[in-house]
């Protein structure tokens, strides 16, 4: 491929207009629907999303809320996890993660990622459990599903809790079963951004227990059942008729738009041989749905600014592992704490992953890759 060739059009890491190029017309029709009805705040068009989202991860229940970190602090407080409480998370993750358990009060404590999958290390997860541990919030990262058996296995062991924090895994397949329904309860993210995203801010919550869902129905709604009586504390944490009625499109083309992004990736992993580059560990039983592709290499800014020059715009996620944000210095974690963490952050660079990408696009980014 010439360099004039490589030059006729910017390929970024994400570009959603295609996307709502394909659909507008559907979403616009809904919409007219949420606005004829003035059903602006939860009401039929989030109920409808929430029965089909719930069919769709094989949960009994779907719980609509305006973000994915709003899910993650319901989770928290539903299972009464609350001040002077412990939650290990990954130190791998989207912040998100740890601000659902400290806005429920209680202490995130961060455990190391592998080297090869970047989930998750189960190996070193018994050694944070103490008497003020409560739950395990494992992380299906890019996509990919951790290692949801090892890690329920240690919830059984000590009687704590599982959160699947599923933000990124709308879709994924963990040994041939959707995420969503393997913990307690999964929280997932429905930003613009990811592979099921809101036309606004959105999130939900699935679990398979009556009570769970009932009460998280109360939370979001300033912790009522019935209106202006109110049985405890709660937030105005509603999904919008908006967002439900675009999801509810958007349901229609996931599995689509998942195997795009699963053809891409085959391509990515079987096609990059750039010894430079190193990509993220694929186990038999994760079925990834690509929500990122994410690789390393030792010089990320000048792998950076090479692909750049061919109008190829990687992205970071994350450059700075949880463990060593600024928010949590009063935890007094340091440097070498979580050394498979700190790596990656400091050297992982994401590929553009969308199921709009050409397959012209897509050689271009391998060929590039390549070169470097």
């Amino acid at each position: 491929m010439t360099s004039q060739a490589q030059g006729l059009s910017k390929i970024p890491c994400l570009d959603l207009k295609g996307q709502h190029q394909q659909i507008k017309n559907e979403v616009f029709e809904v919409f007219e629907k949420v606005y004829e009805q003035t059903a602006f705040s939860g009401g039929p068009f989030v109920e409808a999303f929430e029965k089909k989202f719930a069919e769709y991860t094989g949960a009994n229940y779907a719980v609509g809320v305006n973000n994915g970190t709003t899910a993650l602090h319901l989770a928290m407080l539903v299972l009464g996890i609350g001040e002077g409480d412990e939650v290990i998370i990954p130190a791998d993750t989207f912040i998100a993660t740890a601000w659902g358990v400290s806005h429920a009060g209680a202490t995130p404590v961060f455990v190391d990622c592998t080297a090869d999958t970047w989930e998750i290390d189960v190996t070193k997860i018994e050694e944070k459990i103490t008497s003020k541990t409560k739950a395990i919030a494992g992380v299906h990262l890019y996509g990919q599903p951790f290692d949801i058996d090892a890690v329920r296995a240690i919830c059984d062991k000590h009687n704590l809790f599982l959160i699947e924090d599923a933000a990124q895994a709308q879709g994924a397949r963990y040994k041939g079963k959707t995420v969503g329904t393997f913990g307690e309860m999964a929280c997932f993210s429905f930003y613009p951004g990811k592979n099921l995203g809101a036309c606004g801010e959105a999130g939900g919550i699935t679990t398979n227990n009556e009570a769970y869902a009932k009460h998280l129905m109360s939370l979001r709604n300033h912790g009522s059942t019935v209106r202006y009586y109110h049985d405890e504390i709660g937030y105005n944490y509603r999904m919008g008729g908006l967002e439900g009625g675009s999801l509810q499109i958007k349901m229609k083309y996931l599995e689509g738009w998942n195997n795009r992004r699963r053809e891409i990736a085959k391509r990515y992993l079987s096609e990059i041989k750039n010894p430079k580059v190193k990509m993220q560990h694929q186990p038999d039983w994760a079925d990834s749905i690509f929500h990122l592709f994410v690789v390393t290499t030792e010089n990320r800014e000048e792998m950076m600014a090479f692909l750049n020059s061919k109008e190829i715009y990687p992205a970071l996620h994350y450059p700075v592992p949880c463990h060593l944000q600024k928010a949590y210095a009063h935890l007094g974690y340091k440097t070498g704490d979580c050394p498979n963490a700190e790596y990656l952050a400091a050297h992982c660079l994401s590929l553009p992953m969308y199921a709009e990408l050409t397959d012209e696009m897509v050689d271009r980014v391998i060929e590039a890759v390549n070169a470097y």
